[in-house]
């Protein structure tokens, strides 16, 4: 394996989130009943005539932007050919030799440093439908998809592992979800990838033949699949096989990549112009517009969050990993002076409670700032702090403050209360504090036991202490 180094390109589609399709009216609505979202523009009926979605070009403009692209001026929609069944027109409009954005990169980051990794092209295109496999062998298509429309982002051949794959495609659905022109929620397909592989000798200055493995739609599955596509391209290599250009797909329970179909060239896509559909012009002030309307970027917000807030890179990497998060630090943070405790916080109980595949978080803003207040200037303590996240995760119906108030959870900090609990603990404890006072630092543990036990654990630590 060593003898071998792999070159990776990978196309991510990108549903965009438009009230109706690229070219009708018809809704997109994921999980709709079965052709139910269709009319002939959608289906390809004779007579019927695809208007362009105005607001999937801005879309589309966003994502070049935040993804360092330039802008095509003007662009063209294209017929790309191809004879599926989930495709009823026998063609797909997409673009081709023009595509809207060009020329772009994004950054990602490890353990190693930073990596650009070069964009190569963004363009629009309409989606094909969706066959469902029956148990008793039938294929059925539904045709809701047909026409939701779509970005796709071509990558350089800038990647060579696994693991700058995954990251390459993390740090993209980031910055499209800042956007806000997609969900990307891939277990629902509106984010899915291409992975196109080839695998040479690492002292060949050419580029081994191309493999693509379709539509897999899981960060981990990305990885799974360019792993045994790298094996067995090796090993047919090492055998002094040749690999064939063609189309594969990932078996996620067998977890090797099985041959679809031989891979189709330029020429059988047979390009041609969209003869219904007028040009795409994007003017200067539109892409001014357009930029000034993308919020602040996850390397942005990193950066801010370690030159102006103080936070670690660790800590900072974290919460600019997600959107969504990121968001809801921002308008907490904005209310409280404590922003590290706050990052704390999130970071570690809010960050645990949310244990699905996307963040969330059900308390608001307001409330994880009086908590981060409360907490930094040491008016509850850890206990306090993490059993309130969790009450207030399932109601929040009262403030952080109204609940310390009313339950008398504060911790107690005047040394007038706590000086008699002290001289208590000091009496029913003289072993210790002889242990003490002979060097054994470690015997202030069981008189500082002794205090919070009677204070029930809200006693102030670095008073006590002191």
């Amino acid at each position: 394996m060593n003898e071998y180094v792999m070159t990776v390109g990978l196309e991510v589609h990108v549903e965009l989130k438009t009230e109706s399709k690229i070219f009708c009216s018809c809704p997109v609505e994921f999980g709709a009943l079965p052709n139910t979202n269709i009319c002939p523009v959608c289906m390809g009926l004779p007579g019927a005539l695809p208007a362009l979605n105005k607001r999937v070009i801005e879309y589309a403009v966003k994502a070049g932007l935040a993804l360092n692209c330039s802008i095509n001026r003007t662009s063209f929609m294209d017929r790309k050919n191809y004879f599926y069944p989930d495709l009823p027109k026998a063609y797909q409009i997409s673009q081709y030799d023009t595509p809207l954005c060009f020329d772009g990169y994004l950054e990602t980051e490890d353990e190693k440093g930073t990596k650009r990794i070069g964009i190569t092209r963004i363009h629009i295109e309409e989606d094909a439908g969706k066959l469902i496999h029956s148990e008793n062998g039938e294929t059925l298509i539904d045709h809701n998809r047909c026409g939701t429309p779509l970005i796709e982002i071509v990558s350089a051949p800038d990647i060579h592992s696994p693991d700058e794959a995954v990251a390459y495609l993390k740090a993209l659905r980031q910055i499209i979800l800042c956007t806000g022109i997609s969900d990307c929620r891939m277990n629902e397909g509106s984010m899915r990838c291409d992975v196109n592989i080839s695998v040479a000798r690492k002292d060949s200055d050419t580029l081994g033949q191309r493999t693509e493995i379709k539509n897999i739609n899981s960060f981990s599955f990305v990885g799974k699949a360019i792993t045994a596509e790298y094996l067995r391209q090796t090993e047919i290599l090492s055998r002094g096989g040749t690999i064939e250009r063609e189309t594969r797909r990932f078996n996620e329970s067998t977890g090797k990549t099985e041959c679809m179909r031989s891979k189709e060239s330029v020429e059988d896509y047979r390009f041609f112009r969209e003869p219904d559909i007028v040009p795409v012009y994007v003017g200067d002030s539109e892409i001014d517009s357009l930029r000034k309307s993308i919020p602040t970027l996850p390397n942005e917000r990193k950066k801010h969050y370690v030159e102006v807030l103080g936070l670690t890179e660790y800590d900072a990497s974290l919460l600019s990993s997600d959107i969504a998060m990121s968001d809801l630090f921002d308008k907490a943070s904005a209310l409280t002076e404590h922003k590290k405790v706050l990052a704390n916080l999130m970071l570690s109980e809010v960050l645990r409670l949310s244990r699905g595949e996307e963040f969330c978080c059900p308390i608001i803003p307001e409330y994880l700032a009086e908590l981060a207040t409360l907490f930094g200037n040491k008016d509850i303590n850890s206990s306090t702090a993490k059993k309130l996240i969790a009450r207030l995760w399932k109601d929040g119906e009262r403030s952080p403050y109204e609940i310390v108030e009313s339950e008398d959870l504060k911790q107690i900090k005047d040394r007038d209360i706590l000086r008699p609990i002290v001289e208590d603990a000091l009496t029913k404890n003289s072993g210790s504090v002889e242990d003490y006072r002979r060097g054994r630092n470690n015997a202030l543990k069981a008189i500082m036991g002794y205090v919070m036990s009677k204070t029930g654990g809200l006693a102030e630590p670095t008073t006590v202490e002191e």
